[in-house]
């Protein structure tokens, strides 16, 4: 065989080999790792998004129901608990911090539904373009929020589902060892409580 015939010969293995090692889900854990961190950085937006609404909404409410103190404080509260809290650079790896995380986000969601209860006795308030216009908003993000929340668990359980099942197992023993399972977020505890019904 003559120097340029093993170089082809060569050549077509190596890409043989890329095309197999291509196909057979190499490239698997680092796509759906980036992935997952997309999705993640989309629920941080849509969180970010909601927090930023939180101020003017508390000023539109207090202009009308300005007695409403204790409501309008938990809320501000839960903004601030919610937007103060330091995000470690493993949170989507750290199960613990993920549900302190979800808990003070949830504090939020909470005291926001609580604020839009209180609304309903004011009439004028409700009848406020400014009030209207941001509870739109309000209801806009929260919607958002939970298609971004949906679209990470699904990104997480295909990056988690990758790392368990083979070939991705070898893969990432080999290639990825120091990337770890993610986090997800679990269903909020008003959800996993059976709701009680009374007749009278």
């Amino acid at each position: 065989m003559t120097g340029s015939m093993e170089k082809i010969l060569l050549a077509g293995l190596l890409g043989l080999a890329l095309l197999v090692l291509g196909g057979c889900g190499v490239n698997n854990i680092p796509s759906y790792d980036e992935a997952a961190d997309a999705a993640w950085s989309d629920v941080l937006n849509q969180y970010q998004r909601r927090a930023e609404l939180v101020p003017n909404l508390v000023s539109t409410v207090k202009g009308y129901a300005a007695h409403e103190q204790e409501t309008l404080e938990a809320v501000v509260e839960a903004r601030s608990r919610a937007t103060g809290m330091q995000l470690p650079n493993d949170i989507q790896s750290n199960p613990g911090m993920m549900a302190q995380f979800q808990a003070s986000q949830d504090a939020l969601s909470n005291a926001l539904s609580r604020l839009l209860v209180v609304v309903e006795r004011y009439p004028d308030l409700k009848a406020s373009q400014n009030f209207l216009s941001l509870q739109s908003q309000l209801e806009g993000t929260e919607n958002r929020i939970a298609v971004a929340r949906r679209d990470y668990i699904n990104a997480v359980k295909t990056y988690n589902t990758e790392l368990r099942t083979y070939p991705g197992k070898w893969w990432h023993s080999l290639l990825y060892a120091e990337l770890e399972p993610r986090a997800n977020f679990a269903p909020a505890q008003e959800v996993q409580q059976v709701p009680k019904v009374e007749f009278q």
